[in-house]
């Protein structure tokens, strides 16, 4: 299977596949590597109801914080969201269930899943909150819990590079989640900044192969904001 190169806008093909309740895995590490236009695509489709899977919620007013203004998300699966004041009262007053993950095990869920893997066992978390409810056993004399590797009905990406057949390169830290939610949809959307010919890309160089990819569309130019900007005074001559 390779990706379908479509001229269709991020709205068109989001408002095709997304459906209310559906589960959405999401690339990008805070405001870096995230899929903007598609995450706004999933915003002006109106969908409700949806369980959002990634490392994080974006701020206020950016990123999936975007989603939240307008209250399509019931549930979110993270590591960290210190970040949005409006998902920290979403929780506390119970309008937004919320699953924590440490970051390492949400990262390995989003393999294991995208690699057919239904559950794994890992020392994270046992004996705390984490583990609570979850199956547990014990090898070579160590306690561990069953974590379940996590499918997504959209997977919702960003690259830098991505050509006609869906191979991606992400560049520097936007290799985080994406190629972990990548792999980790049923369909997988990708959105590339710069989109090339068959060929064009050195295998060695992709990150996630086509075979992951199910749509891949051209991003739209934007100035990429900047989730926490520290300045120094600049120094007298």
């Amino acid at each position: 299977m390779t990706a379908t190169t479509t001229d269709k806008t991020a709205r068109e093909l989001i408002a095709e596949l997304i459906e209310d309740g559906m589960t959405l895995a999401v690339g990008g590490f805070g405001l870096c590597g995230v899929p903007y236009d598609l995450i706004e695509a999933v915003r002006d489709s109106g969908a409700k109801d949806l369980t959002i899977v990634s490392n994080n919620m974006g701020i206020d007013g950016q990123g999936l914080g975007i989603l939240l203004e307008k209250k399509q998300v019931s549930k979110v699966i993270a590591s960290y969201v210190g970040e949005n004041k409006l998902f920290a009262e979403l929780a506390l007053s119970g309008e937004l269930e919320v699953e924590f993950n440490p970051q390492g095990t949400l990262a390995e869920r989003l393999r294991a899943g995208g690699a057919g893997i239904p559950a794994f066992y890992t020392a994270t978390g046992v004996g705390t909150m984490i583990a609570e409810g979850k199956p547990e056993a014990v090898f070579d004399g160590e306690r561990y819990i069953q974590e379940r590797g996590l499918v997504a009905d959209l997977g919702l990406v960003h690259a830098h590079t991505g050509d006609v057949d869906g191979n991606l390169v992400y560049r520097r830290t936007a290799q985080n989640f994406n190629p972990l939610c990548a792999a980790s949809g049923k369909v997988t959307i990708a959105e590339v900044e710069h989109l090339v010919g068959r060929g064009e890309i050195d295998p060695d160089r992709v990150h996630t192969p086509g075979v992951y990819v199910t749509h891949i569309l051209q991003a739209q130019e934007r100035e990429k904001p900047i989730e926490q900007r520290t300045t120094r005074p600049k120094e007298a001559k």
